[in-house]
């Protein structure tokens, strides 16, 4: 093979490997791509905690506008803590800032500004309902 032709399918080979890279996310953490995320932390209105049964507690909180949610990982597993719906992640953004939670680890939602109803799931085990949950917002 020609030197000249060898060099077009070396970079045909990169170029399929970065275009495969970029369909699959690339190196980010979630499978979907980066989660949006909106706002900044406020303060804190409600705790929620994911225990050593690996179950979160309480499954619903109330905050009022403008507070955050505390997440505490008492669990000896990572969990990613996101808005539904899976995978999207895109109904309440403001708990997107959660994420990867590490054991041992405490983290804030950002300041939730309108009244409504957020659900959450971890992203990494969406089906099972003992990491499910919701927050009301008044």
């Amino acid at each position: 093979m020609r030197l000249g032709a060898r060099i077009l399918v070396s970079e045909a080979a990169v170029v399929a490997a970065l275009v495969t890279i970029a369909a699959c996310g690339g190196g980010s953490s979630s499978p979907s791509g980066p989660s949006p995320v909106t706002g900044s932390p406020g303060p804190s209105g409600a705790t929620i905690t994911i225990g050593t049964n690996g179950a979160v507690s309480p499954s619903q909180v109330s905050i009022t506008t403008g507070q955050s949610v505390t997440f505490i990982n008492n669990d000896s597993r990572t969990h990613d803590m996101s808005s539904d719906p899976h995978p999207a992640h895109t109904d309440c953004p403001q708990m997107n800032a959660v994420n990867n939670l590490a054991p041992g680890q405490t983290k804030l939602t950002n300041a939730f500004p309108t009244a409504r109803t957020c659900g959450f799931h971890d992203h990494l085990s969406p089906d099972l309902a003992a990491l499910t949950g919701r927050v009301v917002i008044q």
